[in-house]
């Protein structure tokens, strides 16, 4: 199978180009796979690439490229295919729609995979249908602006399938935009290259965007209670954003300098998880949980808030992790404490974590991506398959006169007609 994914950009670091990197690589071992990355602004892809995958830059941003496209005039012309709703519209414009328009028409693929909304739209209005077109979710359909819902649900029948990251998701996809196929494939996290943690060092650890979603400060002021009771335990939190020097303000006004650390970016981050022994995630949102599941790799029981829509379908209360309603510190404070005040317990978890977590393996998510892929071809050829079998009828119905497919089609619908007629017509 030749595989094709339309990527916003190769070259930066997010989890939806960490999670397209981890399963192209996978498909790589059986199947043809090309990573198409609309825009290019750096040499190299930050993240490790598998060499079996192609991978063709479209619009050439680096100053010093003999092939960039920052002089060309269609950039200044916004784009009439990628909407407006999506917030990267900014970084679109009529050569984009010119280069991907292109790129789509002689694309050499069985089936190709979209990886934001405006990008789906893209296949839906410029990928041939010779070609099985899927749309990846990789948010969730309510964290997306009215507007852009709107040119989805405009535009998605136009490709063949969509698919969530989270059930829950799914099932807001089915009742918002009904009538489209709609599949639940989480993400693939694989597995990890140290030492699971034994979950005996008194650390907490966090990673993530510091930005309001993460409410990073409900998990500081929680751990300033978990701190008093048992100030040999510290919380490392790791990541960029916006909420940085918020965060680094309340820490001091807590007086909790000395056991909670933002850490910074960390690159792999696995290394760093395995030296905790408990994970923590307060969101309000998660479109699915990806550091979670990291964390199970190397063994670390999670305390997650219980918010939209992923950390339910991924911890097991009581069993991987302690689940916590979403923006209630003490109860938060009270999760983490349990566990750091109970050694078996935590071990325990951690064991359990890491065995789940092989669910999220690559090789399984894989597969059930491909068995997708290969049922949505099956159907392409199924509507052939009949009008072959038709014909054969006919002809055998004719003696060896040829009728086709049209012709048979034609006189089932005729007697179909003769047989509900009224008496009087007959």
């Amino acid at each position: 199978m030749r595989i094709a994914f339309l990527l916003h950009t190769a070259y930066g670091i997010g989890g939806t180009i960490r999670t397209t990197f981890n399963l192209a690589g996978q498909l790589a071992g059986e199947h043809e796979v090309e990573i198409v990355s609309v825009l290019r602004d750096r040499d190299r892809p930050q993240f490790e690439l598998d060499p079996r995958v192609r991978l063709r830059p479209l619009a050439d941003l680096r100053k010093d490229s003999p092939d960039r496209v920052l002089a060309d005039p269609r950039r200044r012309l916004p784009s009439a295919v990628f909407p407006v709703g999506d917030r990267r519209h900014g970084e679109y414009s009529a050569l984009t729609d010119e280069l991907i328009g292109a790129c789509l028409a002689g694309l050499d693929a069985d089936v190709v995979v979209g990886t934001r909304p405006g990008l789906n739209v893209h296949l839906a209005r410029q990928a041939p249908r010779r070609m099985v077109r899927v749309a990846q979710e990789h948010l969730t359909l309510d964290t997306h602006s009215t507007r852009l819902v709107l040119e989805l649900r405009r535009r998605y029948p136009g490709l063949d399938a969509v698919t969530t990251t989270t059930e829950a998701d799914a099932a807001v996809y089915r009742r918002r935009l009904p009538g489209l196929r709609v599949t639940a494939v989480p993400n693939s996290v694989p597995p990890a290259r140290v030492a699971p943690s034994d979950c005996s060092a008194p650390v907490v650890v966090a990673a993530g965007r510091l930005a309001e979603a993460k409410r990073y400060d409900d998990l500081i002021r929680a751990f300033a209670k978990v701190a008093a009771a048992r100030p040999d335990w510290s919380l490392r939190l790791y990541g960029t954003g916006p909420k940085r020097a918020e965060l680094q303000t309340l820490i001091g006004e807590l007086g909790a300098g000395a056991q909670v650390t933002l850490m910074g970016p960390a690159a792999p981050l696995e290394p760093e998880l395995a030296k905790a022994s408990v994970l923590a995630v307060t969101s309000t949102m998660e479109s699915f949980g990806m550091t979670i599941v990291e964390g199970m790799r190397v063994g670390l029981p999670v305390v997650a808030t219980d918010c939209p829509l992923g950390p339910r379908e991924i911890v097991r209360d009581g069993v991987t992790g302690l689940l916590v309603p979403p923006r209630d510190i003490d109860a938060i404070a009270a999760a983490l404490l349990s566990l750091a005040e109970d050694d078996e317990r935590r071990a325990a978890m951690g064991r359990a974590a890491l065995a789940a977590s092989e669910r999220y393996d690559p090789a399984a998510i894989a597969g059930r991506h491909v068995a997708l892929f290969e049922d949505l071809l099956a159907a392409r050829n199924r509507p052939a398959a009949r009008a072959r079998a038709a014909t054969r009828a006919g002809m055998s119905r004719a003696g060896g006169t040829f009728l086709s497919a049209t012709d048979v089609l034609g006189a089932a619908v005729r007697k179909a007609r003769r047989r509900i007629a009224p008496a009087g017509r007959r």
